[in-house]
């Protein structure tokens, strides 16, 4: 299923809420309503923003309401900033802010849905439904996320139909756009093929996205043997912030420069502007103690400090 490369991509940026959500330490909305302002400079044209989930749970997303709130008040033309909404006290919380897009989340894994959200993936699918028709009523732009779609921590392998199977329920319930995740990072091209190729019978591929982790050193592969398939959206997190939790010491989402810079080489439109991003990468990395995960931003930083030695 071959065919011409896309002549521009849409890169999802997910590092303000999938990257900062796996941080140990609180950061300060300030460090996040900056992020998502230089993020917006670079170019980036949807941001996801934070998460309308309980502080319980995942107190990096307690000042979701403020962090939101501040961003929207100073938005940049023709840039979205999408929130995560995974029920519907979530959705009405982020209405009440503000928010013009949500997403939520499923798996294709039954034993990943009842160890993550506690409950099947056939309820999970049932509890976005109030949630679709409420955003439906309010004009507020739906996105679907399905996890595990290569392979999951605990049943391994994934059937690529159990995949399309979750897509196409969540595009059915109203999803504009259904990003597809490779959670633990285990894909390679033709797995991924396979899967594109189920889900692609289902889900008209303009409604597709690829949220492929770099745990083993592939995402960039899967990306390009997504191009192939005609895939032009992309998620990722600039610095490459976010690890993977069930693989201890590994990476985790893909890094927005190593995919900026992959698409630039293929000669494929995004929009952003690298250096711009490379210098966000290393603001946010230095705000959190540490170097980029990010290859290319490891590169042309040290290529910088080079020339000016």
């Amino acid at each position: 299923m071959s065919q011409a490369l896309p002549a521009r991509v849409r890169i999802v940026e997910v590092g303000p809420r999938d990257g900062l959500q796996n941080e140990k330490q609180l950061i300060p909305a300030d460090t996040k309503v900056e992020l998502i302002r230089r993020l917006a400079a670079a170019g980036l044209t949807t941001i996801e923003t934070t998460s309308f989930v309980s502080p319980k749970w995942v107190p990096q997303m307690g000042d979701n309401a403020e962090v939101l709130t501040r961003v929207l008040a100073a938005a940049a033309p023709g840039v979205a900033y999408p929130v995560l909404t995974p029920n519907l006290k979530g959705f009405e919380a982020a209405l009440a802010a503000g928010a013009t897009e949500v997403a939520v989340f499923g798996a294709a894994s039954e034993s990943f849905s009842q160890k993550n959200i506690n409950c099947s993936i056939a309820e999970s699918l049932a509890r976005f439904r109030p949630l679709t028709e409420a955003a439906r009523a309010a004009g507020v732009k739906v996105r679907g996320y399905v996890s595990c779609v290569a392979g999951c921590p605990y049943e391994g392998a994934i059937a690529p139909q159990a995949v399309a199977e979750v897509a196409a329920t969540l595009r059915e319930m109203g999803c504009y756009e259904v990003s597809l995740g490779d959670t633990i990072g285990t894909g390679n091209p033709a797995s991924i093929a396979r899967m594109l190729e189920a889900v692609m019978r289902r889900v008209p591929v303009e409604c597709l996205a690829g949220h492929y982790h770099d745990t083993y050193g592939l995402a960039a592969a899967n990306i390009y043997a997504s191009l192939q398939m005609g895939v032009a959206v992309f998620d990722a997190s600039v610095g490459g912030l976010g690890g993977c939790p069930y693989a201890a010491g590994a990476s985790g989402n893909v890094a927005t420069e190593d995919v900026a810079w992959l698409l630039d080489g293929l000669g494929i439109a995004t929009g952003i502007e690298l250096d711009a991003l490379v210098d966000t990468a290393a603001w946010i990395s230095a705000e959190l103690g540490r170097e980029p995960a990010s290859r290319v931003a490891r590169a042309l930083l040290a290529k910088r400090a080079q020339r000016c030695a």
